[in-house]
């Protein structure tokens, strides 16, 4: 639910953000500064949060849906680039590890608890077969040609595609995600609309003034969530490295923090019974993850002429395939119970002990 007048936390916590952030650039992120980073970033996530869901309720679905999973995408994608681009590398794999990761967690983690917290709620959840249905055929597509092929293709060595595939994967991946994008918004937009009315539909939408400034505010705090979190990723280097553990776990944390304001927003949604919502966030996020980062990378490490390491190990692509085959099934009747969701937060969970542990 959205109020007239904005709170003032909705606008204090980026402004701070924000300031942190400057003040970071000028004496660098360590000790408690990096705590403050830290906790700064956090509430700048329910900042932006609240102004997702001030956009979406002017927009409607699955527009408003769209607006925070393509704008967080885009950052990320942001992140990414500039990481590499700081040093390509010891960042070649990078893209691979936070795309991988972000599924998972977009897939298990947040499907998993927005499954398992609305059917605690409400016992059974209903949401359209057929977007579900849309959305993960195209991130099966999408998953296997850019995280699975490359592994197999023969015109370069290990996990990597030659440039001609590499620009053959990137057109490809915009292509799946623009029809999907298509069918989302325009040609079959009722698939993704809410099951049987929206508790909000009776509220009044927020002005044309509110919701164009909740989409500045919102804009700013993801723009200066994905600033900290780069601010932060040495930090999160150097203790992952003191502790010992596998450098993918860095794309994984990359990942959480960004994913942080749309796993928030779909479980919320997915308490107040918009189960529909929730999987458009998510699944929604998946899409963007893979079809908008490909070509970035791609983009990029063309330019630079560094190698970009897309294929997956071999414990990875089981992990993804289960993945994928579980969430055909558990999204395969249109409805969900605690069951899915603890299946899925269980794979999830396989996931982070593996990735610390391989």
């Amino acid at each position: 639910m959205t109020t007239a007048r904005t709170p003032w936390w909705a606008w204090a916590w980026p402004l701070a953000a924000w300031l942190v952030l400057l003040l970071s650039s000028v004496v660098g992120t360590a000790g408690p500064l990096a705590a403050l980073a830290g906790a700064v970033l956090i509430a700048t996530v329910f900042a932006a949060v609240y102004h997702a869901e001030v956009v979406a309720h002017r927009t409607g679905e699955p527009f408003g849906t769209l607006v925070l999973a393509l704008a967080v995408t885009v950052i990320e994608t942001a992140l990414i680039v500039s990481v590499m681009l700081a040093a390509p590398a010891d960042n070649a794999a990078l893209a691979r590890d936070t795309m991988f990761a972000a599924v998972m967690i977009v897939c298990n983690g947040i499907v998993g608890a927005c499954l398992l917290w609305g059917g605690a709620r409400h016992r059974e959840q209903a949401f359209h077969l057929q977007g579900a249905s849309a959305a993960l055929a195209v991130l099966a597509a999408l998953t296997v040609l850019t995280l699975i092929l490359p592994n197999v293709a023969t015109s370069a060595p290990g996990p990597h595609f030659s440039t001609p595939q590499l620009v053959f994967a990137a057109v490809v991946s915009l292509a799946l995600y623009g029809a999907f994008v298509f069918v989302q918004t325009v040609r079959h937009r009722d698939y993704f609309l809410p099951v049987g009315g929206d508790e909000e539909a009776h509220a009044p939408p927020p002005s044309n003034r509110t919701a164009l400034a909740s989409a500045g505010l919102l804009l700013a705090s993801l723009v200066a969530i994905v600033g900290l979190a780069k601010a932060l990723t040495p930090s999160v280097e150097l203790g992952v490295a003191r502790l010992g553990l596998p450098r993918a776990v860095v794309g994984i944390v990359i990942a959480a923090l960004v994913l942080l304001p749309e796993g928030l927003a779909a479980v919320r949604a997915a308490r107040a019974d918009r189960l529909q919502t929730s999987l458009n966030l998510a699944l929604g996020s998946a899409l963007a993850t893979i079809g908008l980062t490909i070509p970035a990378v791609a983009a990029v490490a063309i330019a630079i002429g560094q190698p970009l390491e897309l294929g997956l190990a071999e414990k990875e692509q089981v992990l993804l395939a289960l993945t994928l085959f579980v969430s055909v099934i558990t999204l395969g009747t249109g409805r969900t119970t605690v069951l899915q969701g603890i299946v899925h937060l269980l794979m999830f969970a396989v996931f982070l002990f593996f990735a610390v542990a391989p």
